[in-house]
């Protein structure tokens, strides 16, 4: 999130509902040519994934979010598409169940909830400050800065030989303690995001229908809220 660290920035009470982000998307494509069943040192894996990125002006995606709240035993599904334009900006629209929006550009984070007429808003800089992937998926990271990282163990790649990653903040994270990545072998998009966190919840964020590239309108990232919206500024 990721997206969950997001979600606890606007308001504690709907933590669960918006997770980790990426974390994380997607853009140009590369392959690396290897055997089916070899794998590549890591080092190789995350240089073609920075690449990509590094030349990725805009990308959007579907996007399916998972979360599972331990005590519970639940697990809540929510779905929509989002938007990535460089630098510093984003957009997760939700679809379903439930409309919701988290809009952000250079200046100013909003989470808007327009069934409850809510709108929530935050200095960008401390999102971008303390959201290590989302720098990283906004164009103004470096994955090798922020994270250690290792293939993940037992398994290094998925039943489709994806490769699938394990990320260790270098600076220790008040919201989960690494996050796991799977990579396609032949695009190097991202194509899920999952973390826990300190609780024990899970958030899994899959993504689908990865668009790179495509001239994303900057307007969709700015936000006006409606006249009978009430708008609570967060620290």
């Amino acid at each position: 999130m990721m997206l969950k660290k997001l979600q606890r920035h606007f308001f504690s009470k709907r933590r669960a509902s918006v997770a980790a982000i990426l974390t994380m998307v997607a853009v140009c494509s590369f392959s690396i040519p290897a055997a089916a069943n070899d794998t590549p040192p890591i080092e190789d894996v995350v240089l073609r994934l920075q690449r990509l990125y590094d030349n990725t002006q805009d990308l959007s995606a579907g996007f399916i979010q998972e979360t599972t709240v331990k005590s519970v035993r639940k697990t809540d599904i929510e779905k929509g598409r989002v938007y990535f334009k460089t630098p510093r900006r984003m957009l997760w629209d939700y679809t379903w169940p439930k409309t919701k929006k988290l809009i952000v550009n250079a200046q100013t984070a909003w989470l808007y909830l327009p069934d409850e007429k809510l709108a929530y808003r935050q200095d960008a800089d401390r999102l971008f400050q303390s959201a290590t992937l989302i720098k990283f998926l906004s164009g103004i990271g470096k994955l090798t800065d922020d994270f250690d990282l290792t293939f993940d163990a037992p398994d290094a790649t998925d039943t489709r030989g994806n490769y699938v990653l394990r990320l260790s903040p270098k600076q220790n994270s008040a919201s989960y303690q690494s996050l796991r990545l799977v990579v396609d072998r032949s695009s190097f998009h991202i194509l899920q995001v999952s973390f826990d966190d300190v609780l024990g919840n899970t958030t899994v964020l899959k993504f689908l229908d990865i668009r790179l590239n495509t001239k994303v309108k900057t307007t969709i990232f700015q936000f006006k809220p409606p006249a009978d919206v009430s708008i609570f500024d967060m620290p």
